[in-house]
């Protein structure tokens, strides 16, 4: 899997496990909304990790939290 996909599907397990839409995400985190966005529907396929930080503060988790999947262990660079 691709390290972006893997990100993506974090993202969404994340949005469920806390009952959010992107758009409080958006509002939690500080993030734009268009930028949450593009990266969600495939438009970009990088983020910077200061803006995951900012997500996963929004999900009121750490770094190491979000990357705890086995997924990212075999992620492949994009």
């Amino acid at each position: 899997m691709r390290l972006s996909d893997a990100i993506r599907k974090r993202i969404k397990y994340y949005l469920e496990e806390k009952n959010m839409n992107v758009w409080k995400l958006c509002k939690m985190s500080g993030i734009p909304c268009s930028t949450i966005s593009t990266f969600m529907s495939g438009k970009t396929e990088l983020l910077k990790i200061d803006t995951l930080l900012h997500i996963c503060e929004g999900f009121n988790i750490t770094l190491k939290e979000f990357f705890s999947d086995e997924m990212f262990d075999t992620a492949e660079q994009d």
